[in-house]
Parts: structure tokens; C-alpha cells; sequence
């Protein structure tokens, strides 16, 4: 239950840093294509989920099963894409984010 709810954190937590930064213009945004040519070329990075956030924004995780690597990503309508967060230890997971009646998770 307790990593259920600091993943639930830090995506919401990613959320709001990601409109809020899309807008600033931080210095790690640039061109769509030139970002992801990099995420795939330099890190081996395939994009693992996508989503919309406020004001139309893409709000998109890749990550690499090879190497572990991931990174969320917010791209603005105007074609702006701005890294928000990376890190590493990728795992894909689907889990229930609501637990069963009568378990202890």
C-alpha cells in the first residue's frame, strides 16, 4: 500500500511541476523531435504511457527496459517539449490502486 501511495504521489507531484514548468520555459526544453531523437538515441528510451494534462499538454513517460532509465516528459500545443523528471530503476507495473477488502497490503 505504502509504494501504491508515494507512486500516486510523485505522478501527481509530476503533474503539477509539469504544467507549472512547461509554462516557465525552463533551460531543458526544446524541439519536440530533437528531445525525443535524444531520449532514443542516447538513453534507448521507447515511450511507456502518455496523457493529457491542463491547458492541452502531453504529458508522456519514456523509459528503457534495458537499461532502466526514465524520464517525464510535457509538451506544450506550441510543439515545446520540456523534461520534467528522470531517474533510473524502471519497472513497469500495473497495480490496483485500491486495495481488496480483507487483505492486508
Amino acid at each position: 500500500m505504502n509504494k501504491q501511495l508515494v507512486a500516486l504521489s510523485l505522478g501527481m507531484g509530476a503533474l503539477i511541476l509539469a504544467t507549472h514548468q512547461a509554462f516557465s520555459q525552463p533551460a531543458n526544453c526544446g524541439a519536440r523531435a530533437s528531445v525525443l531523437e535524444k531520449l532514443t538515441q542516447k538513453y534507448g528510451e521507447a515511450r511507456r504511457g502518455i496523457g493529457l494534462a491542463a491547458n492541452n499538454s502531453v504529458i508522456e513517460v519514456f523509459a528503457s527496459e534495458t537499461t532502466g532509465t526514465w524520464t517525464i516528459t510535457v509538451t506544450t500545443p506550441n510543439g515545446t517539449t520540456c523534461l520534467i523528471a528522470s531517474g533510473q530503476a524502471y519497472e513497469a507495473a500495473v497495480d490496483d490502486l485500491i486495495p481488496t477488502k480483507g487483505k492486508d497490503t
